[in-house]
């Protein structure tokens, strides 16, 4: 049934094909209520040459059908940096609109709602990297871009979990810090002869996953492939068939189509994986972050209206903090 024998609007007629990318996921009914809001974006983001960057944790509705850029934090990093457009709205949390304005400190980067942080972020300050620094003198410190802008200016060079390990071992020293994921800084250990010396942070999402309750979806669900996130426990990893970043886990389930997947990772990445690819089952354990379900259609379009709120770094800090992310995309 055609989503025009619904409503004869004209949103809903120039929308159309962006339901098509969506109809898996989203019932016709649930997609009416975000079809003005969806075409003002579209129509905004022309009149202001403007580009939405969204992270796969982002509800399908944002991700397939107002993002023009989609992806982990590494490629919306890259994106960031390639994007002509001059103004560019971050459908993620605020660490990734502040590396977008990093990499973009001419250019109008809107973050459509400020609360949207990282328990990642905000498990360790600037501060506590000088003092790591002053426990272990001569140690480079690499640290995931799930941290504040201050704390990458106090960091040797940044990282994401697709390339963690690259990174890690670029720098060719015996022993490096990395931070802040505790449980990505132990899966990066098993990967390398690097000694890791980690710190204590944690993602409240992936954190809540556990062993049990993985062999419980196993056995209540036959032949199911159980994928997953480093940010995971590492016991939680040792019951997957497949560990990898975001896109690592999109790329192993589009080349392998398995007939039934588990992905440990933001239950909105399931959605979005699931409109793309028909033939594979997905079972969904909906641990959502908070944070990133804050950004809306409504708060995107709120913000292409009046520009707000716009992420601004002092100078001083956006140099030096610009020169770790540097480093990693030139590493790749």
């Amino acid at each position: 049934m055609s989503i025009l024998t619904l409503d004869a609007g004209d949103d809903v007629r120039v929308t159309e094909h962006l339901y098509e990318r969506v109809k898996r996921v989203i019932p016709a009914a649930e997609w009416l209520g975000h079809v003005p809001a969806i075409a003002r974006i579209n129509e905004l983001k022309n009149e202001r040459n403007a580009v939405v960057l969204a992270h796969n944790y982002q509800t399908p509705e944002i991700f397939h059908c107002v993002a023009d850029f989609v992806g982990d934090s590494l490629a919306l990093a890259r994106m960031a940096a390639q994007s002509d457009a001059s103004i560019i709205v971050m459908a993620g949390v605020h660490f990734m609109a502040e590396t977008a304005k990093l990499l973009n400190p001419d250019k109008t980067v809107l973050i459509p709602d400020v609360k949207a942080g990282c328990s990642l972020a905000s498990s360790i300050t600037g501060a506590d990297v000088r003092q790591l620094r002053e426990a272990y003198p001569g140690v480079p410190v690499v640290t995931y871009v799930n941290t504040s802008a201050e704390v990458k200016a106090e960091a040797d060079i940044c990282c994401t979990s697709g390339n963690a390990v690259k990174i890690v071992e670029s720098l060719n020293s015996r022993r490096v810090i990395f931070l802040p994921d505790e449980y990505l800084a132990s899966y990066v250990s098993k990967q390398t002869d690097v000694e890791i010396i980690a710190w204590d942070g944690r993602c409240e999402v992936h954190e809540r996953f556990s062993p049990d309750e993985i062999r419980q979806y196993r056995d209540d669900n036959s032949g199911v492939v159980v994928v997953a996130h480093p940010e995971c426990p590492p016991d939680v990893l040792a019951e997957a068939d497949f560990t990898g970043s975001t896109a690592q886990m999109i790329g192993f389930v589009k080349e392998s189509r398995p007939e039934k997947v588990l992905m440990l990772t933001e239950c909105s990445m399931s959605d979005n994986v699931a409109a793309e690819v028909g033939d594979v089952e997905f079972v969904r354990p909906c641990n959502l972050c908070p944070h990133m379900k804050r950004i809306t259609l409504g708060k995107i379009l709120q913000s292409l209206r009046t520009l707000e709120p716009a992420v601004e770094i002092p100078d001083d800090l956006a140099a030096r903090a610009r020169i770790s992310v540097e480093r990693m995309l030139a590493v790749g």
